[in-house]
Order: structure tokens, then sequence, then C-alpha cells
């Protein structure tokens, strides 16, 4: 009876060897199904570095090692499904055993780059950092320079452009694939284009262009030239002499080093040459700055200047006590740039060295745009990446994205912390002013 038990219990055992995953059964064993997993998974490896997220997939689909689910979630990245992607790295890196430091390093790397792309700017960057130094101490000088570009890439979303060059400047491209090199100029030529640095901006696109011609992917090459656009599309109005006109980048770094008192209406700041005066939280202070930068050389009403800075149809005793104060307000902060004298309507605008004063304007007056120059990237934000990019809070943010959303500029998918917001690129404008940054110029 015991041995027939036996023999009914074999044929059991045999189905449960069946059912395990491949990772587990091999079907030769001598290791040849070993090599030809190594091979699919290397053949995988080499469509996705080529940008052929397809092919690698038809070769890795179907597999459950740990290899092949980081390729599968690189891929599902690739064509643009993020959560599945991030999903399969997260298995790939649980399923590497716990020699296999470097392997769950490079998955690190990945999902970092994954959650850049989904504007998740609150991922931990110490885990970035750390399999970085990982990545180094093995030898793969490749991937350790790439978790270090991510790096940059992220101060450059948060206007940190200073740290983010700095740490630019410590990594060499030569030595790596067109596909490394066409990143690095990239984010370059974007510190360049937030810096007004229009020169060195095109000098890094035409290495960017050249690098991505060389690695031969269409969506590198596509990339290259969205950017290039913001170079040959309006990014301001120039108001002047009761006249406006329309200015480009390079345009707009002139102006700044030229010696006209500008009055910055992008970035909501008072500046000549390199002094400048910022009014980002003086709100109130700003909007009689530039009502007064209008009318240069003229002067402004009082009642003029009271329904520009505090909303009010008809000035009465009390506004023109709270103007005689915000006035002397911006008396002092401009001093060294430029006093306000009183005449008999109002207040004129004296500039101590300027020979001119203009008032650079946003290309569309939109209460948000801030807001909308960060979704106009194309990508997918949620509301606390914004609010950490633009240094507001995010119940802030989630207001004017509420706004946005009921006049239809701005479109939302998803609920709750999973909910991400995104629009259209502004048609025929750049965006580059509208975006906080330290301002540092040639």
């Amino acid at each position: 009876m015991k041995s027939e038990k036996r023999r009914k219990a074999l044929p059991r055992t045999r189905d449960r060897e069946r059912r395990q995953p491949n990772n587990v059964r091999r079907a030769v064993p001598d290791g040849t199904d070993e090599v030809a997993v190594h091979s699919l998974i290397a053949t995988a490896a080499r469509a996705l570095a080529a940008g052929d997220p397809f092919t690698a997939l038809n070769w890795v689909a179907l597999r459950n090692e740990a290899p092949a689910l980081a390729l599968r979630g690189i891929a599902m990245a690739q064509l643009g499904d993020l959560v599945r992607g991030k999903a399969l790295l997260k298995r790939a890196a649980r399923a590497f055993g716990p020699k296999d430091t470097l392997a769950r390093a490079r998955c690190i790397i990945a999902e970092a780059e994954i959650a850049l792309v989904s504007r998740d700017l609150s991922w931990p960057s110490k885990a970035l950092g750390a399999a970085r130094a990982t990545l180094a101490e093995h030898g793969d000088q490749m991937n350790a320079a790439y978790g270090q570009y991510l790096e940059v890439r992220h101060l450059l979303l948060i206007g940190r452009l200073e740290e983010a060059e700095q740490r630019l400047d410590e990594i060499d491209p030569a030595p790596f694939p067109p596909t490394f090199r066409t990143a690095y100029e990239l984010v370059v030529a974007g510190i360049a284009l937030r810096c007004l640095r229009t020169k060195t901006a095109r000098a890094a696109l035409a290495r960017a262009s050249s690098a991505a011609r060389q690695a031969g992917i269409p969506a590198l090459m596509a990339e290259v030239e969205s950017t290039s656009l913001a170079l040959d599309t309006p990014a301001a109005r120039l108001i002047a002499h009761g006249e406006e006109r329309l200015l480009f980048l390079e345009d707009v770094g002139i102006l700044f080093k030229s010696k006209t008192l500008v009055i910055d209406g992008c970035r909501h700041m008072v500046r000549e040459a390199d002094t400048v005066v910022s009014l980002a939280k003086r709100p109130v202070l700003f909007a009689i700055a530039r009502a007064l930068g209008e009318a240069w050389p003229g002067d402004v009403s009082r009642g003029t200047l009271v329904a520009r800075a505090f909303g009010g149809k008809r000035a009465d005793e009390s506004h023109r006590a709270r103007l005689r104060v915000e006035v002397g307000r911006l008396r002092k902060m401009l001093r060294s740039l430029a006093g306000v004298s009183a005449t008999m309507r109002g207040f004129a605008l004296v500039p101590r060295h300027a020979a001119d004063v203009a008032v650079l304007a946003r290309p569309v007056e939109d209460q948000h745009a801030p807001v909308l120059a960060f979704l106009a990237d194309g990508e997918c934000w949620s509301s606390s990446a914004l609010a950490l990019a633009l240094g507001a809070s995010q119940r802030t943010i989630q207001r004017a994205l509420e706004t946005l959303a009921a006049t239809g500029k701005v479109q939302s998918f998803g609920r709750g912390r999973a909910r991400r917001w995104m629009t259209l690129p502004m048609p025929g404008f750049t965006t580059t002013l509208l975006l906080p940054a330290e301002w540092r110029f040639e």
C-alpha cells in the first residue's frame, strides 16, 4: 500500500516542477538553457540601447528572470507606460539576489529616470546617490555618469541652475555613446536657455543634433528639434514709449546687458545690467513699478496707480494714503536704481543711471502663467511636484490648476495622489522666461 501511494505521489511532484517559473526550471541539465536566456537578454538590451522597445519586448516579454523583468520595465517606460515600467523595475530589484548589488543599482537608476519623466520630484535622491556610488565602485562608469546626469536634470527642473552647472562640469561625455552625449548636451542647452546664454545654447544644441544623428534614434532627434524651437519663437513682449513688440530669447539677453532700466514682468524684478532688485514677494510694489515704467518718461495719475495696485475703481482718501505708503516702500527698494518723484497728477519714475526704461511682459498675460510654463513641456505633473518646482504651497498650486482646468487650459487624469496634470504647449511662444531660476548671464 505504501509503495502504491508513493507511485501516485510522483506525478503530482512532476506537475509541480512543470509549473515552476522559467527562472527555476531548466530544460537541459548541462546549462545550455541558461546560456540561451543570457543570449535573449543580451539581444533585448541591445535593442533597448538602439531605441527599439518593441523588439526588446519580443525577446523578453514572457520571461520572469530578474534581468528580463528589468528590461521589460525599461521597454514599457520607453513606450509611455510609466506606471507599469516602474512596477516591473521594482519587481526586478527584489528578484535579484543579495550578491547582485550592481544589478539592483542599475534598477534604481532606471527607476529614478522614470520618476523624473513622470515629474515625481519628491523621489528619494539619497537612493540615487547611493546607487551611483555603487556603480562607480564596481567600475560601471557609464551608468554612474548617467546617475549623475539624472541628478543634474532634477536640479534643473527645480531651478537650482548654479548647482546643476557645477555638477554637470564633473561629467566628461566624450568616452560615452552618442545617446548619452545627446542627453548631456540637452541639459547644457537647458541650463543656458534658462540663463539666457543663447550662444552657448545654440552650440550645445548643434552638438546634441550631431550626436542624435549618430545614435540614429528618432525620439532623440525629435527632442533636440523641440528644444531648438525655444530659440526661434517669441519669448516676451517689450513695452517702451507707448509701443509694444515681441522679443526672442537672444533679444532679451541683449536687453539685459544694455544700460536700460528693465521692469521684468516675467520674473517680477527690476534690473539694470548686473544690479537686480526682486519684487517677486511684493506684488503691490511691482504693480506700481510696472505702471510707472509703462508711462515713462511721463507720469501716472494717482487714480490709475490705485486701480493697478489695489484694484479699486475710484481712489478715496484711504486709497491715497495707502498709495503714499507703498510708493515710499518702492522708493526705498529701488533707491540704487531709480527714484519715484511726485507730480501734480501722481508719480513718475526717475532712473538714476539708465538712459532708457522698458517693461518686459509675458507673451501671454495670465494669472497662472508660471504653472502653464511648467505644464507646457508636455509631461504629466503632480501638484506636489509643481509646488516644489515653483516654491509655492501645494494648496496654492491646486487652486491654480482647478482654475486653469475650469477654463479648459489644462486637463487631469487619475485620482488622489496618482492625479496628474498636463496641457499642450503654448502655441507660438517659448515659456523659458516664466520658469523660476537663478539669474546669471555671460
